[in-house]
């Protein structure tokens, strides 16, 4: 069986501790499982694997962090597994894990991510977009209601002057109501005075017309 070449991975060292704040940030990606027994190596810079289910076993090679492996069986501490090539070994249980490791779920993170960021940009648009629409609203709104409030003290004011001009109209009203009542009466006064005047001054002037009338006769 070929030895593994142990190889420095760095670059997957940054994608895991950058998946892993992801991770924190925002939510365990779900992996879907081709099979019950697939397994991903645990993220580590890699782990050894020996050609036996115990430590006394030689080291034949190491799995990289991240790997996908096929779990064969399970013996102690050690399962064995195939890898991608067809070698099989036996690595730590502990080294397993039942998801992908960050480096391979790290295009969903970051497509969850950029989904997420445009979701909140199309809520911060329309959210915006709805704030202006409110206070175009409200800006409407306050002008009707000034253009109303104006309209309603130039009403009041012209009310005002009308109950003004109403109070002067009849008081003007009774004055000259007075006046015509006085020369109705001084009319009347008059009037009655000169009946009574030729009441008392005619009946004498006939009767001494009538004398002198029948005198000639």
């Amino acid at each position: 069986m070929p030895p593994y070449r142990r190889i420095p991975c760095i670059s997957q060292l940054r994608a895991a501790l950058f998946g892993t704040c992801l991770l924190g940030m925002i939510l365990p990606a779900q992996a879907e499982e081709t099979a019950d027994t697939a397994r991903w190596v645990s993220d580590n810079l890699s782990s050894y694997v020996r050609s036996g289910p115990t430590d006394g076993y030689r080291i034949v090679g190491t799995l990289n962090s991240g790997q996908k492996v096929q779990l064969l069986a399970t013996q102690g501490d050690y399962s064995q597994v195939r890898s991608a090539n067809g070698n099989t070994v036996w690595i730590p249980s502990s080294d397993l894990q039942n998801v992908p490791g960050h480096a391979e779920r790290l295009p969903q993170l970051e497509q969850q991510v950029a989904q997420l960021s445009a979701e909140l940009a199309d809520i911060d648009n329309a959210w915006k977009a709805r704030v202006q629409g409110m206070q175009e609203t409200l800006d409407t709104r306050k002008t009707l209601i000034d253009e109303l409030q104006a309209t309603r003290t130039a009403l009041d004011a012209e009310l005002t002057a009308a109950h003004s001009q109403l109070r002067e109209a009849q008081a003007q009203l009774g004055a000259e109501q007075q006046q015509v009542l006085m020369r109705y009466m001084v009319y009347g006064g008059g009037i009655a005075g000169v009946g009574l005047l030729l009441g008392l001054v005619l009946p004498p002037m006939l009767r001494s017309g009538r004398k002198r009338n029948d005198g000639w006769a």
